[in-house]
């Protein structure tokens, strides 16, 4: 088709600011973008969807999200309140994730896509958890992009908690996603092998793990999010919790660490060598009281920053407005977290990283020709000048995430004029609703 009548942000390097240009889409990608005249006297016969002068922008990424954590939501936690990190492991993400059965696993994701979908998010890398529905869980979260329509790569977190045997099924279940999907050219769906944390895996955990995996296939694990993580590797190990993954072959390219709020120089200095990509949350970070990382440091030093989410919501405009401002407060100077190296995180590392993990199937996260058509539509009209200089002022002060209108990926709508094309959200959160009473029982059961 050819979407006309619209303002192209282009996110590519240089970023443009496009007017009366339009795009051509074939084959999932972005055949052609020039003059709208030009394309509209070439292809007269071309499908048209008409932008009605809406702004046209790259989907959004999320670098880190928990589709299994939906269920969570407005659930109690028995008890005095937590007070720490570990208590809310314990009290509520261990038992909620033990909780849940395969068609829980499902409706979480589906929540998630739904989420994503309405909030223009296109692409997303999960890590799941479900201790006692392992196998096959992948499937059903692979399955659910599938219907949505979005795009993501999928792993499970394997972890010692649940003893020897369970870490072997997490590392069986990782296996077997990576040989079924990674081969398959053009799949919305891709895998990676994913740890929980260094505080709940041991060194021979870890190096069966390491062992397990061909190179190019990366790992996805939280760490240090809390001291009591690197505290846990230091009497575990007598190394800091990046070198003791640096020592069993963790660490890489193809690798995503979450969080590194509590990393020293040292730590940092060795992602930035060995090219790993690190994910920030704030939301989450704040929720947790953990603190931030020094992210501006890390952008300076090198590393690759991205965005996730952390399951907190899939709605990533949020979670750029928090990043901005978080900052400023957490470090009493409001020349931190500028707008443009924010930016360069959002845009430009997320798409990288997107990028990296379908490589040679067109890049993600920019409008130009030969990208995947991963596309939105944002109803936002700018009452200032809005030029490539202060698009992200624009965002962070005037975006709204209920601005976007429709989202495409691999150049089909999954949303057209706010309206779900490929998931039935009354369906799914009535489901959603009976299932969570089941994992609530479930929950409370184990206190």
């Amino acid at each position: 088709m050819l979407i006309t009548n619209c303002r192209i942000v282009t996110w590519g390097r240089p970023n443009q600011i496009l007017v009366d240009h339009a795009v051509l889409i074939r084959e999932q990608k972005i055949f052609r973008l020039d003059l709208e005249n030009k394309l509209i006297s070439e292809y007269p016969n071309e499908e048209r969807f008409d932008a009605k002068g809406q702004l046209l922008m790259p989907g959004l990424i999320c670098a880190h999200t928990h589709f299994y954590s939906a269920f969570s939501r407005g659930m109690a936690i028995p008890g005095s309140p937590t007070t720490d990190f570990s208590q809310i492991l314990q009290k509520l993400w261990w038992p909620l994730d033990q909780s849940l059965n395969l068609e829980d696993v499902k409706y979480s994701t589906l929540l998630g896509l739904i989420d994503a979908i309405k909030h223009g998010c296109t692409m997303l890398f999960d890590h799941h958890a479900s201790p006692n529905a392992i196998a096959g869980s992948l499937d059903q979260i692979g399955s659910s992009l599938d219907q949505a329509g979005v795009r993501g790569v999928v792993c499970y977190e394997v972890t010692d908690r649940g003893g020897s045997e369970k870490a072997k099924e997490g590392i069986d279940e990782n296996l077997r996603m990576i040989n079924k999907v990674n081969l398959e050219k053009d799949a919305l769906v891709k895998a990676m092998f994913g740890l929980h944390a260094s505080l709940t895996l041991s060194d021979e955990t870890l190096e069966k793990c390491s062992e397990a995996v061909n190179k190019g296939i990366g790992f996805h694990i939280h760490v240090a999010e809390h001291q009591v993580d690197e505290y846990d590797s230091i009497y575990k190990s007598g190394l800091r919790v990046v070198n003791r993954l640096a020592k069993y072959n963790i660490l890489g390219p193809d690798t995503i660490i979450a969080h590194g709020v509590h990393m020293d120089m040292k730590e940092i200095e060795i992602l930035r060598e060995s090219n790993t990509w690190l994910s920030h949350q704030p939301r989450s970070n704040m929720n947790n009281a953990v603190g931030l990382a020094d992210i501006d440091s890390m952008v300076r030093f090198g590393v690759k920053v991205c965005l996730g989410n952390d399951g907190f919501s899939n709605t990533m405009w949020d979670e750029y407005r928090t990043c901005y401002l978080a900052h400023k407060l957490w470090n009493k100077d409001p020349q931190r977290m500028n707008g443009a190296d924010l930016a360069e995180i959002v845009f430009y590392n997320n798409a990288d990283l997107a990028s990296h993990f379908y490589s040679g199937e067109g890049k993600i996260g920019s409008i130009e020709e030969g990208s995947q058509a991963d596309l939105i539509l944002v109803d936002y009209k700018p009452f200032t000048e809005m030029n490539t200089g202060n698009i992200p002022w624009h965002i962070q002060f005037g975006f709204r995430d209920s601005m976007v209108t429709s989202t495409m990926v691999a150049g089909k709508w999954l949303m057209k004029d706010r309206v779900l094309l490929t998931l039935d959200e009354e369906e799914i959160t009535n489901k959603s609703m009976e299932l969570s009473r089941k994992v609530w029982e479930r929950y409370n059961k184990q206190f």
